[in-house]
């Protein structure tokens, strides 16, 4: 990995000398845009407007439009700005961990130790982890100033950085402001929906299942030419015409049946002693199967990711 800034966390009159790596990286597939006649490659130039030619990257600035007038900021004016030539992370004040919204979350980067000795680095690490808080911290990145939230992860410390408050959009839906009620046996049958998918989180058994029907049909395409159906290569068919619309229930009701491996007239049968009084489901809605789109689905995903 290779380091993208380097500083110092200070807090108080401590300071530990970091240097900071981005935690993630992008699996997806790269892909370019080409002309759908011929297969030339489509590039992008950048234009003067003024004078009509192409303008290298180094000899762009940027510039800030305020409908009338125009005004340029160079790198030499951006690189002058006081936040922009710190070189600390700087402590404002430490919270506790759960006061965070996950929705402020933005970008996540390592903090390696940069300096012979790696006791401060520590001490902080351990003052985080024995009063369970989260150092809210200041700092300078790419020509901006960030919000970020530092704690640790697998005994390394992690800068996240923080979407301001204002970036992050009230959400207001009129659909949710309506009165809605929810009978015992809906409810009982989603927390049985929810029993039945409990488990610890694992993240290493989950794939990008799209990137590698992706990866798939490149590898296709390069041993079989252009020439090639899709559909046929994933085992996909057609979907049928006026597919049956599942309510919710009825939803539930297989979800549940699925999960357990056993027939749904006993899903049915849970639910309804633990929710008696209500109507029974609709007589041969719970018999009917899936579409043939989805039935071949689950089969395709497992050939496309060996």
């Amino acid at each position: 990995m290779r380091a993208v800034w380097k500083g110092a966390v200070t807090f108080g009159l401590v300071n530990v000398p970091v240097k900071l790596y981005s935690a993630t990286e992008d699996h997806d597939v790269s892909l370019h845009q080409v002309h759908d006649e011929d297969g030339g490659r489509i590039r992008y130039q950048r234009k003067c407007e003024v004078c009509g030619k192409v303008v290298a990257y180094q000899d762009i600035d940027k510039a800030y439009d305020d409908g009338e007038r125009t005004v340029v900021i160079t790198d030499a004016d951006l690189k002058a700005l006081p936040a922009e030539r710190s070189r600390e992370i700087e402590v404002v004040e430490f919270v506790p961990s759960e006061q965070i919204d996950p929705i402020m979350f933005d970008r996540s980067y390592y903090l390696e130790p940069d300096s012979a000795s790696s006791k401060a680095y520590v001490l902080l690490r351990e003052t985080l982890e024995s009063t369970d808080r989260t150092a809210i911290v200041r700092l300078a990145l790419r020509q901006k100033t960030r919000l970020a939230a530092l704690r640790v992860h697998d005994d390394v410390l992690v800068v996240q950085t923080l979407l301001w408050a204002d970036e992050v959009r009230e959400a207001a839906f009129p659909a949710l402001d309506e009165k809605v009620r929810i009978n015992d046996k809906e409810l009982a049958l989603s927390k049985q929906l929810v029993e039945s998918l409990v488990a610890d989180f694992d993240p290493t058994q989950y794939v990008d299942e799209y990137q590698q029907e992706l990866r798939t049909l490149i590898e296709a395409k390069l041993e079989q030419g252009d020439a090639l159906d899709t559909a046929a290569t994933f085992g996909e068919e057609p979907e049928e015409e006026g597919a049956e619309v599942i309510d919710l229930m009825e939803a539930l009701r297989r979800s549940i049946s699925a999960k357990r491996g056993g027939g749904e007239a006993d899903a049915s049968d849970d639910a309804d002693g633990e929710a008696e009084g209500d109507a029974a489901p609709k007589k041969g809605t719970a018999k009917k199967p899936a579409t043939k789109k989805a039935a071949a689905k689950a089969p395709a995903k497992k050939k496309a990711a060996s």
